[in-house]
């Protein structure tokens, strides 16, 4: 009886500590109450240190509710006629075929047809994230997200819908420029992007496969990361690398620090499948800022150079170069018309540091010069066979020198995005023409986002006017400032095709 009793109770308290938060009280008439603890018995146990040695409490709550309402839902769609087929070379292929590095993780690429196979145009529908950076409806997002979309989309947090206008894009940086018309409107600070840390916490937020407003936590992994995924000459990456997970979708969105400033912009993760495992890169606030900055003053981006070629050094080929130095860039080589050989930069020369700030990869030079134009001066510091020389560079445009591009002289094919070749005669007599500029390329531009006109359309008129080389076309486009009218013909199809679009 004795050994019952002591299994009985012994019982009875496993069932208590069990039930843990619960208490359970038995009244006269055998009904039960349950208690629910409603408060947290202890409140902001976890600190962190800020950089001034101070404990500072770990809480994600107030900065979330923060950022939120200005991290928006992005629907990029893509109109294509039957004849192109599904896996043509274009902006929404399916990345998650791709084997190790998943080049871009959003927007995801899905075909909705909205006619039957083979009669009309078909939609592509790519989605993704934006982040508001002021109140007058100004969205950043990736280029990759809205690249070649014919209609975007903007879904706020509370749900609110708008059609979004593009007001530039920057292919090398795959940055882009949206405006909804709406006033008053929530938005993240940039925060000095060189300032962060490695080992310090942020927040990603997006829009991840469609799941909205979606908040998850990491620290900085790493700066200044080179990982090959832009697809351009000029290409300029320097990310910032989080553990904080993001997942297709993510793409465009806000990697923000414990205060709700925006450090990056959430762009690619290193995947085997497709999905998160471990690693995203943010573009930094810092380039963010440049490029939208000349996106809205000049309506593309004012690059400068130094006018050198680079590489990485690293212990062995310290050894091979007999350098007395193990990181730093090296001057693998200075083209003609060289800003840096003008100073007196030399091959072999070691940069250490460029206003101040240490060079120690490729990546991280190119973030500096990046976030300049051409004019300005940046201070240079290299290692020149154990000695330290110092340097003054003004920056050059591609072209030379050291003014701001003129966008009406030296971007208004950019601006619309293609490329042209001028007709020679006996194109012109077989075709029965006076003249033509035959369209070799489209890009991202006013023409691809305005109009439906294909790769070989051959120009003939230009508001009823006979263009007869490609620098008079590109003369009267510098002196139009509303719409344009391109009348032409296609070599192997019958009759005249027009093409109407506006330049602001």
């Amino acid at each position: 009886m004795k050994k019952f009793s002591l299994l009985l109770l012994s019982a009875i308290m496993g069932g208590v500590v069990t039930l843990g938060g619960f208490k359970l009280l038995y009244e006269k008439d055998k009904s039960i109450k349950i208690e629910h603890i409603t408060q947290t018995p202890v409140h902001g146990t976890s600190y962190t240190v800020n950089k001034n040695g101070e404990l500072t409490p770990l809480q994600f709550t107030d900065v979330s509710k923060k950022v939120m309402d200005a991290v928006v839902h992005i629907k990029s769609t893509q109109l294509r006629g039957p004849q192109e087929s599904s896996s043509s070379t274009s902006p929404f292929r399916d990345f998650f075929n791709d084997d190790f590095l998943k080049e871009f993780f959003g927007p995801h690429s899905r075909i909705q047809p909205k006619k039957p196979q083979g009669i009309g145009p078909q939609a592509r529908v790519g989605t993704g994230s934006g982040v508001i950076i002021n109140p007058d409806g100004y969205i950043v997002t990736n280029n990759h997200v809205i690249e070649a979309a014919d209609d975007i989309e903007i879904s706020l947090h509370d749900n609110r819908v708008y059609k979004a206008k593009v007001i530039g894009t920057d292919p090398t940086t795959d940055l882009a420029l949206l405006q909804i018309k709406e006033k008053n409107l929530t938005h993240i600070s940039f925060t000095n992007s060189d300032e962060i840390e490695v080992g310090e916490w942020v927040l990603a937020v997006g829009n991840p496969f469609n799941l909205n407003s979606t908040v998850t936590a990491g620290i900085v992994s790493a700066k200044s990361r080179n990982i090959n995924i832009l697809q351009n000459r000029s290409a300029i990456e320097s990310f910032i690398q989080t553990d904080a997970a993001i997942n297709p979708g993510n793409s465009g969105g806000a990697l923000v620090d414990l205060k709700g400033g925006l450090v990056g912009i959430n762009t690619a993760i290193a995947s085997p499948t497709g999905a998160y495992s471990g690693y995203g890169f943010a573009i930094p606030s810092n380039i963010v800022k440049k490029v939208i900055d000349d996106l809205l003053e000049f309506g593309f981006v004012q690059r400068g150079y130094l006018g050198i070629l680079i590489r990485n050094i690293d212990g062995n080929f310290a050894k091979e170069k007999e350098l007395d130095v193990t990181e730093g860039v090296y001057v693998d080589s200075l083209p003609q018309n060289s800003a840096a050989a003008d100073v007196g930069i030399k091959k072999g020369d070691v940069i250490l540091k460029v206003n101040d700030t240490k060079t120690k990869s490729t990546a991280a030079l190119m973030e500096i010069v990046a976030r300049h134009r051409p004019g300005d001066q940046l201070n240079i510091e290299v290692n020149r066979f154990g000695k330290t020389k110092n340097f003054t560079i003004t920056l050059r445009n591609e072209k030379g020198s050291t003014k701001l591009n003129k966008h009406e002289k030296n971007q208004v094919l950019s601006r619309l995005g293609i490329e042209l070749e001028l007709l020679n005669t006996k194109e012109l007599d077989k075709l029965n023409i006076p003249a033509g500029l035959r369209v070799t390329q489209i890009h991202s531009g006013l023409i691809k986002r305005q109009t439906s006109m294909k790769q070989g359309f051959i120009i003939t008129r230009v508001d009823n006017k006979t263009v007869s080389n490609i620098e008079d076309f590109k003369k009267y486009l510098e002196q139009k400032e509303d719409g344009i009218m391109l009348s032409g013909i296609y070599e192997n199809y019958p009759g005249s095709y027009y093409y109407a679009f506006g330049l602001d």
